[in-house]
């Protein structure tokens, strides 16, 4: 029973550490109530090491590469490694990570404004030192992510507790962001906006029983500045026309019936996020069942719910086999337009929507994930977890209810992990 105790906390504490830097690591640029391709997760079923004595000093380093396609002509690689010391005895651990992403798009949003494909190379990084040498301890981390157009800067900090004889375990976050947009080729001293954003995290982890164990969090994520992206430029109809334009509208049919020009994007100067997550892992005979539920509510109007189930099979003591299955689905945010009318008259004022956005992220929409991956344990029998493969593949599909252009896109992820521990 205490093996499966101990397997237990890892199972679910590494899936939420994973879960939480991957979305630290993603574009700072990509909206945090939908969809989006994420890096793989370690498997859920890792098993802890026992062989080595708790006052060791346990090093772990780890390499990813991903690959990222969907036929709305976006590609994305990303290389990426990750390296972590800690000494359970001491209670001190110190994780470090970095990766970049090559961008290739031609996505149908590029097309319509008559641009070229683009290529764009992120770098990003991320540090943190955690001090636990007893029933309370705290992080301090730091990130930085970096595009030629676009520059984010955080930190923050995090205070855990271990209440209850270690059953009760809740713990409170705070970070802050500082987001700079700007043009390819042109300093931010020209033309810049900035974002700033503040994220504040509870969190509470129950351990029911030696094979059970629930989560909850909450989130509030409060921004401010500026928004709107300087490339993204919409067309805009006449207000007898807008409301026939239907949804998935090709280029040339938008182009046969918009006014004459664009206008640029237009947003509300804040948005406050809010969400809470709960979730459980079920250690059963031979296999880890972990499910995850998110709501997300913000004052744009946006409303969406999450739900992500993972199934682990213990296929013996060095390999582990998973299923991965996630649904999201998501209202629009209370501007959104299909099609904007307005007028640009030259015998009278011009008239447009004060705020308005293109970004079909914003749009209601559903999305699903289905994958599978597996783990296998290569080290010596004495430490099987001294070496490890992870692969990971991806499927995933959204379905746009209320946009221009495109009504689905598809799009496959592919991940290969090395894994060492020493």
């Amino acid at each position: 029973m205490r093996t499966f105790h101990n397997l237990l906390v890892r199972v679910v504490l590494g899936v939420l550490l994973a879960a939480g830097g991957a979305r630290a690591q993603q574009n700072p640029k990509a909206n945090s109530g939908s969809d989006k391709p994420q890096p793989a997760e370690p498997a859920p079923a890792e098993k802890s090491s026992s062989s080595s004595s708790p006052s060791d000093t346990v090093v772990k380093t780890k390499t990813e590469f991903s690959a990222y396609t969907d036929t709305d002509s976006v590609t994305v690689f990303t290389p990426a490694v990750q390296a972590s010391i800690e000494n359970p005895l001491s209670g001190w651990s110190a994780n470090g990570s970095y990766l970049v992403d090559v961008v290739s798009a031609a996505s149908v949003d590029i097309v319509s404004t008559a641009s070229q494909h683009w290529t764009e190379v992120r770098h990003a990084g991320t540090l943190s030192g955690t001090y636990k040498p007893g029933t309370v301890g705290g992080t301090v981390s730091g990130a930085v992510s970096s595009e030629p157009d676009y520059l984010s800067l955080s930190a923050g900090g995090t205070v855990n507790l271990e209440l209850a004889n270690k059953t009760a375990n809740p713990s409170l976050s705070y970070a802050f962001t500082h987001d700079t947009a700007g043009r390819t080729g042109t300093p931010f001293s020209v033309f810049s906006q900035p974002l700033a954003r503040h994220t504040i995290t509870g969190s509470l982890e129950l351990i029911l029983d030696p094979s059970t164990l629930v989560s909850f969090s909450a989130d509030a994520i409060l921004e401010s500045g500026d928004q709107t992206k300087p490339y993204r430029f919409l067309p805009l109809f006449a207000p007898d026309v807008a409301p026939l334009i239907p949804r998935g509208a090709s280029i040339n049919e938008v182009n046969a019936r918009r006014l004459p020009g664009r206008i640029d994007e237009h947003l509300p100067g804040t948005r406050n996020r809010f969400a809470f997550s709960g979730r459980v892992a079920q250690r059963l005979n031979g296999s880890t069942l972990i499910l995850s539920e998110r709501l997300y509510a913000d004052d744009w109007g946006l409303k969406a719910t999450t739900t992500d189930l993972r199934f682990v099979i213990d296929v013996s003591r060095r390999v582990f086999l998973w299923t991965h299955l996630r649904g999201h689905f998501q209202s629009s945010i209370s501007f959104w337009k299909l099609a904007y009318a307005g007028n640009v008259s030259t015998n009278g004022p011009i008239s447009v929507p004060k705020w308005r956005t293109g970004d079909r992220e914003e749009s209601a929409l559903e999305a699903g994930t289905f994958g599978a991956g597996m783990r296998f344990d290569v080290g010596t029998e004495v430490q099987p977890t001294g070496w490890s493969i992870v692969a990971q593949a991806d499927v995933l599909t959204t379905l746009f209810n209320d946009t221009l252009f495109i009504q689905n896109r598809e799009g496959f992820l592919g991940v290969l992990q090395l894994e060492t521990e020493f």
